[in-house]
Formats: C-alpha cells, sequence, structure tokens
C-alpha cells in the first residue's frame, strides 16, 4: 500500500514528490513513462522562472529536478498508468502492464498535449514537415523558410527560436493581435526575419513523399496566398491528459468542466477524498511552470495534512 501514488512527472509531480517526502511520507511512488521533466522539456526559451537570470531551455530548467525531488526517497516507476479508481477508502492505481497498486492518496500531474489544429494534411503530414516541437525539429530547417501557426506565448517564443536558425518564419494567426505577453509581442515585431501573416487561417498543408512543400494560406478576405515552406510548426493550445481518470462506464472518477480539467479547490483538492490534482489538468490553471510547481507542492501539503488527521 502506498502512501501517495503521483500521476505524471512534470513540474507539478516532481515538486508533489519533493515536499511529501520531505514532509513525511515514507512510501511515495512517482509514476511517469518517460524522462521526468514535462512539456516544459521541449520549450527553447525559458525566461520567466524565479531565480533564473539567464535565458534557459526547458531541458536545461528541469535537469536538475529529478535529483533534488528524489533526495528524500521519491520513487520513480517508468511505467504508464491506465486507470486510477476507487476501492472502499483507497484508490486502485491500474497500470499499462495489467500491475495493480494500492494508494491511500493520489495526486494527478498528468499535464497537458499539444491540440491539433484540424488542417487538411496535417496528420498526413505529422513527423515529416509538421511539428509541435522547435526545440526537437527546428534544426531540420537551418537556412531554410518555416511557418508558425498560433497567437499565444507559446507560438512567439517558438517563432523567435526558429528565427535563429532559419532564413525566415512566417507567423500565422487567425487575429490581428496576440495572446502571447507584450514583451514577446515586441520581440516578434523587431525581429526582421518574421512575416506577420495576421487575419490569416491555413487550408490546407500540402507536400509529397519528402514532405511539406508549403500551405495555402486564406485571408480574411477569401484571398488565397501560397507559402512555400518545408517546415511549419502548429501552437494552437492544448488539451488536458484527464484518461487515468476515466471509468469503465465512461464517466470520471471526480468532477471535470466541460473542456474536461479537474474541478480542484485552492489546495488541490477533488471532489472525491484523497485525491488531489495539480498543474495543467486543473481549472483554471495559468500553464506556467512555476504555477505548476506551486500547485503540487500545495497538494503534497495537503496529503499531509490529511494524513496527519
Amino acid at each position: 500500500m502506498l502512501d501517495l501514488a503521483i500521476i505524471g512527472g512534470g513540474p507539478a509531480g516532481l515538486t508533489a514528490g519533493l515536499y511529501a517526502t520531505r514532509g513525511g511520507l515514507k512510501n511515495v511512488v512517482m509514476y511517469e513513462m518517460g524522462l521526468p521533466g514535462g512539456q516544459i522539456t521541449q520549450s527553447s526559451e525559458i525566461e520567466n522562472y524565479p531565480g533564473f537570470e539567464k535565458v534557459l531551455t526547458g531541458m536545461e530548467l528541469m535537469e536538475p529536478w529529478p535529483k533534488q525531488c528524489m533526495r528524500f526517497g521519491l520513487k520513480h516507476e517508468l511505467a504508464e498508468v491506465k486507470n486510477v479508481s476507487k476501492m472502499d477508502e483507497n484508490f486502485q492505481v491500474t497500470l499499462a502492464n495489467g500491475d495493480k497498486v494500492l494508494a491511500k492518496n493520489i495526486i494527478v500531474c498528468t499535464g497537458s498535449t499539444p491540440k491539433r489544429a484540424g488542417i487538411k494534411g496535417e496528420d498526413e503530414f505529422y513527423g515529416k514537415g509538421v511539428s509541435n516541437c522547435a526545440t526537437c525539429d527546428g534544426f531540420f530547417y537551418k537556412d531554410k523558410e518555416v511557418s508558425v501557426l498560433g497567437g499565444g506565448d507559446t507560438a512567439l517564443e517558438e517563432a523567435l527560436y526558429l528565427a535563429n536558425i532559419c532564413k525566415k518564419v512566417y507567423l500565422i494567426h487567425r487575429r490581428d493581435s496576440f495572446r502571447a505577453s507584450p514583451h514577446t509581442v515586441k520581440r516578434v515585431m523587431e525581429n526582421d526575419k518574421i512575416e506577420l501573416v495576421l487575419n490569416s487561417t491555413v487550408k490546407e498543408i500540402y507536400g509529397d513523399e519528402s514532405g511539406v512543400n508549403g500551405s495555402i494560406v486564406v485571408d480574411k478576405d477569401g484571398n488565397e496566398r501560397d507559402i512555400k515552406a518545408p517546415g511549419f510548426f502548429i501552437f494552437v493550445g492544448m488539451n488536458v491528459n484527464n484518461g487515468v481518470l476515466k471509468q469503465e462506464d465512461g464517466s470520471f472518477l471526480c468532477k471535470v468542466n466541460e473542456w474536461g480539467e479537474v474541478i480542484v479547490d485552492l489546495k488541490m483538492r477533488t471532489d472525491v477524498e484523497g485525491l488531489f490534482a495539480a498543474g495543467d489538468i486543473r481549472i483554471e490553471a495559468p500553464k506556467q511552470v512555476v504555477c505548476a510547481a506551486g500547485d503540487g507542492a500545495v497538494a503534497a501539503l495537503s496529503v499531509i495534512e490529511r494524513e496527519n488527521h
């Protein structure tokens, strides 16, 4: 029987493990099927994490976290969790290999994954010119032209990253203004290698066996523009990874909102006693590393409070 099972090894899960073990919980396991670090490891630059004056990549920021967070006894189980269900007063964690583990408390920190844009050709060319990760795939387009779709912080930050590698970056957005921070917008506007394609949507991504050759952009007046670029990067938001909470009858173990985000209170408690959620999976998550880490700490402290009562 585990005192606490943490599902997910991003900033929220790692911090939850650190606070839970340092706070006295003895049998704590963090389930993460890959290397700990989470979605942020794919980010090209982090300049707003407190305590770091130098701009870091997501990988650089997260690299020391696992060692610190496991110093007090947190165990990392390299396994995929398929489902979490209630078993009397405790919870049952079902792993992909069929193993079942009982736990007194659960903190779900499964985060989110990039949304698909639903453009014709997107699925066909995914991994062959279409990408959601500039850090992973930007190098393949060194001194070439690429397109970026999106208008938030991630889209603009990745456009700036690509501008350091690529010959030119077309930044395509359906509106005439951005949702990103003013500082990031200013940097984009001042970058000569970034061309803004505003009030525009992408009708199709096309190519051949070698990959993407270009995209047909439709502006607000219906005029088509064919952008010839071998790389197409999509940053149009995130979907929460709530699959582990789905039950056999299709319902969720706890209450979620219309977007599938887990409803929690200020202590990261769900409506199910002993079940907590932290990070991007929860309602109104700011989707920032520092906030996810804070959520993880709060959730762990709430578990300790529950165990001490």
